[in-house]
């Protein structure tokens, strides 16, 4: 499945890049940690945990108490701001990372009686169905290949009502930020920015790719600004 969409053109082929970025080679942990350091400063100066939060919780619109999961927390970030925005909120905060978790639980979250802290695959998730009203899984799509991205819609489908997916916009012409990666992160921030940018799925590809889901999944793709594909998922009935 090219990243572009099964009728992908020629240039956005070329476009593409199966180059791995730091973050995805053990061996690289020093600019592993640099760029993910780099990279939540570069998500707070574009209130991209802010945006995320805002289109999370209107999945979760008329819950009084609504129950979150989400998938690949990082540093928590998404989680603090949904508990600021609805202090109703119930939130199980997960990574596939086990130091992640152990992190997060020797933090804030850690101490907060809303928060439940796991280790959890995304795509494998070891929950019954429908425990939560939405999950959400934001700004990490393009590190999974297409098999993987199938199982994360079948697997966060089953487990919550609405599986929120919350990506980068394909366009070459967001390489425009580069100089902004640079600014948050240095030039590691730089190599995972711009190959991130260059594995972002279209929302044709991830039409595709539900349509190809293991278990059956309606999907709604929309734009939302500065630049972001949001994808609401949801067991078709």
């Amino acid at each position: 499945m090219p990243r572009g969409g099964p009728d992908a053109p020629w240039w956005d082929r070329l476009y593409e890049t199966d180059r791995p970025e730091y973050i995805d080679l053990p061996a690289r942990a020093t600019e592993a940690a640099k760029v993910l350091r780099g990279l939540d400063r570069f998500q707070r100066m574009t209130r991209a945990y802010r945006v995320c939060s805002r289109l999370t919780l209107a999945e979760a619109a008329g819950v009084e108490r609504p129950r979150i999961l989400e998938l690949g927390a990082g540093r928590g970030r998404l989680t603090q701001r949904m508990l600021i925005d609805r202090p109703t909120a119930r939130v199980t905060v997960s990574d596939v990372s086990a130091a992640s978790v152990e992190a997060l639980r020797a933090g804030p979250l850690g101490a907060d009686p809303r928060v439940d802290l796991r280790v959890v695959d995304a795509t494998d998730i070891d929950a019954p169905d429908n425990s939560w009203d939405v999950a959400v899984f934001c700004m990490a799509l393009h590190h999974l290949t297409p098999d993987r991205v199938r199982r994360l819609m079948a697997e966060g489908t089953r487990v919550a009502r609405r599986l929120l997916i919350v990506d980068g916009w394909r366009h070459p012409g967001f390489l425009a930020i580069t100089p902004l990666f640079v600014l948050t992160g240095g030039l590691v921030q730089a190599h995972d920015g711009v190959i991130s940018l260059r594995k972002c799925y279209s929302a044709r590809a991830v039409e595709a790719m539900a349509a190809e889901c293991p278990a059956p999944v309606s999907v709604r793709c929309r734009f939302s600004l500065p630049g972001y594909l949001v994808a609401s998922l949801t067991a078709a009935r």
